[in-house]
Parts: structure tokens; C-alpha cells; sequence
């Protein structure tokens, strides 16, 4: 049986990545979104949850996680991320599996996986190509600071623990500059096109 071409999507943050994602939804390709999956393990999956608990039980309530109170324990210990790490990256990697077995099982010619921390997690190793998306400095720092509850600090601490923009397109099979919803979505029908051949 022919297996489903995974492709990886990355970008480090306010490059589009999310945007680019949704696109591929809209084209009706399977994605699976790390972001989602953490939500997912923070809000319903109780090992997880009493794993965290065990260590930052101010950061649990009866709704689960509290990703921005565990963010701010973060950002005042950086060292703690390891232990954080530890905990959920072997349980999104079982979620991960699931979703590409789905895939299999339903013979979907493409899937995408959005990771934020691809070529820094080396998911690479066992994807079949990495999609990069990209912007310039200024437009970047914009869409970010944009956000609600970011400020430098946070932007600065999520940007160190990413690998520079450069260094990713190097390493990428594919990339594609978000420019404007309309571009993304002209470059994305096309390396669809190029990689199974039809939406």
C-alpha cells in the first residue's frame, strides 16, 4: 500500500505558518497542528495533566492546564522547560502517530504536520520533505507584537529557542515568502499540484 506523503510545515513565529496551514485545509489536506495537540493534552489527556501537576500545581485547575500561567513560571525559569519538554513531547509524538496512521489508513495521498520546532526537535529525519515559510524582520515583528498579551520579552524568549530564519531555508526541501493570503494560496495549489500530482 502506497503510504501518504507527509510533509512537514514550519516557520518560526509570525511567518505565516498558521495561515498557511488553513489553506491547506481549505484544499481539504489532513493537518495536524502541534499547537492544537498540546491544547488538546493540556485540556483532556490526564497523564499529562498529574505529570504537570506534580511540578506546577498552581499552574492546574479543574479545566487542566493553564498555558499562560505555566508560560509565566517559564519565562521567570527558563531551565524548567526541559522538565516541561520531558512531559509532553513524548505524548505528542504518540498523537502525531495516530494522526499519520489515520492518514494511512484512509489512503490520503498528502498530509501536512505543522511544527513550530522542526528542524530543533530533528523531525526532519522522518518527514518526506519540510515546507518553510518566511517573511522579512519588519513584517514579522508586526504580525507578532500585534498579538494580544505579547510583548518583548515573551517575543524575545519564544525567538531564541527557535533557529534563525536563514538557517531553516536552508535546510527546506520548499518555501514559500507570505507575502499576501492570495500568494499562499497560489503557492501552496501549486506544490500540492507537484507533489501528488492534483487537489
Amino acid at each position: 500500500m502506497k503510504k501518504t506523503f507527509i510533509l512537514g510545515l514550519t516557520g518560526s513565529i509570525g511567518m505565516g505558518k498558521t495561515t498557511t496551514a488553513e489553506i491547506f485545509r481549505d484544499l481539504s489536506i489532513a493537518v495536524w497542528d502541534a499547537d492544537a495537540a498540546v491544547h488538546e493534552l493540556y485540556t483532556s489527556d490526564s497523564e499529562t495533566i498529574e505529570k504537570i501537576f506534580e511540578i506546577f500545581p498552581e499552574c492546574v485547575s479543574s479545566a487542566g492546564v493553564d498555558r499562560n500561567l505555566l508560560s509565566n513560571k517559564l519565562q521567570k525559569n527558563n531551565s524548567l522547560f526541559s522538565e516541561i519538554e520531558n512531559i509532553v513531547h513524548p505524548a505528542i509524538r504518540e498523537h502525531r502517530l495516530a494522526f499519520i496512521e489515520a492518514c494511512n489508513k484512509s489512503k490520503q495521498k498528502l498530509a501536512v504536520v505543522d511544527i513550530p520546532l522542526l528542524f530543533e526537535t530533528n523531525a526532519n529525519d522522518w518527514l518526506d520533505a519540510v515546507l518553510v515559510v518566511t517573511t522579512d524582520q519588519e513584517n514579522q515583528r508586526k504580525r507578532v507584537m500585534s498579538r494580544s498579551g505579547m510583548n518583548e520579552k515573551i517575543f524575545n524568549m519564544i525567538s531564541e529557542r527557535q533557529m534563525p530564519d536563514h538557517e531553516k531555508k536552508e535546510k527546506a526541501d520548499y518555501i514559500i515568502e507570505t507575502k499576501s493570503i492570495a500568494h499562499v494560496q497560489f503557492e501552496v495549489q501549486n506544490l500540492i499540484k507537484k507533489l501528488i500530482g492534483s487537489i
